[in-house]
């Protein structure tokens, strides 16, 4: 389903990234530092700068002719972004929703661990474990 998974911190700066193919992880931290952009410009338009945020998920973010860019941004102002391939036309919007409460939740439970320091990157196995189920497929 995902070729590429990542968590951004409230700063931008990016906790975990992983792709399916990693010799390809240059060219999706670019497209997912490109989204951001597209990130900031949803929460502003619609009032959640201010922190009103009552939807979480971004929706389609960018679409080029190779990938779709999805977005989601929690309360604390994590974002986290899924690239899928164009050619996969079977994905559905409730899908990509889904997959982001999954993400979300097992963050959650990373971040909810006493010896994670949030200033560093995501090194859970299983979060790992979970993402690397979401890309081949495994919901």
């Amino acid at each position: 389903m995902a070729v590429c998974v990542a968590v951004i911190g409230k700063d931008n700066a990016p906790k975990y990234v992983s792709c399916l193919n990693p010799n390809m992880e240059l060219d999706f931290h670019y497209k997912v530092h490109n989204a951001l952009d597209v990130v900031e410009e949803k929460m502003s338009a619609n009032g959640k700068a201010s922190g009103d945020i009552r939807e979480l998920y971004l929706g389609l973010l960018n679409s080029t002719d190779d990938h779709k860019i999805f977005g989601y941004v929690t309360n604390t102002k994590i974002k986290f972004v899924i690239v899928t391939e164009s050619a996969n036309t079977s994905l559905r919007d409730n899908e990509v929703r889904m997959m982001f409460r999954r993400l979300h939740s097992v963050y959650a439970d990373v971040v909810c661990n006493p010896f994670y320091n949030p200033s560093e990157p995501i090194s859970s196995k299983a979060f790992n474990e979970t993402v690397r189920n979401m890309m081949a497929g495994n919901l």
